[in-house]
């Protein structure tokens, strides 16, 4: 079982890491389209292989895997882990990070047929989504049944406010360089 979460962890990591950075890529990739020409036209074309080998080599394995290790213990452990009220809570947590895995990728696709609906603005909004969700996935398992919903919800909420403040904080540094 210790193999198995380990594959388990070190998939995940690897899968945020992928969407974290691909996340950025999209913002460079939106950012490059206010450049003239022949740079926009070089930058987009870098962005898109840079996209396609990180989505396709990293992280949507990285993602399979993931859920593969995870279901792997689900099943060896199925009588505990059907009565833990907070692996419930965690997998309802993975089912809407799969939904942000699918969301990032139909972008990718949009992108990739320069349809550029996202400002990087959005982009690094839609960035600390990702961030939400390891903060709450790790809480939920770490914490387990120990875990006090009330300063959950409150350190879920706190950590999302604190991303704001510092996302406009940088929104404005930038405008003033």
């Amino acid at each position: 079982m210790d193999i198995l979460k380990s594959l388990h962890i070190i998939f995940m990591v690897s899968w945020f890491a992928g969407l974290f950075y691909m996340v950025r890529l999209f913002i460079y990739h939106v950012e490059a389209q206010e450049k003239e020409g022949q740079v926009r036209s070089i930058l987009s074309n870098q962005f898109v292989i840079m996209e396609k080998k990180l989505w396709w080599i990293i992280t949507t394995p990285a993602m399979v895997l993931t859920v593969v290790f995870g279901v792997w213990m689900l099943v060896l452990n199925w009588d505990y882990y059907k009565q833990a009220p907070w692996m419930h809570i965690k997998l309802t947590f993975v089912v809407f990070l799969l939904i942000y895995h699918f969301i990032c990728q139909k972008i990718m696709f949009q992108f990739h047929q320069n349809k550029f609906n996202w400002t990087s603005m959005k982009l690094r909004l839609w960035n600390e989504v990702a961030t939400l969700f390891l903060v709450s996935i790790v809480f939920i398992v770490v914490l387990k049944d120990s875990f006090n919903w009330i300063k959950g919800v409150l350190g879920f909420f706190g950590v999302a406010i604190l991303l704001m403040i510092g996302i406009q904080w940088y929104k404005r540094l930038r405008k003033s360089n």
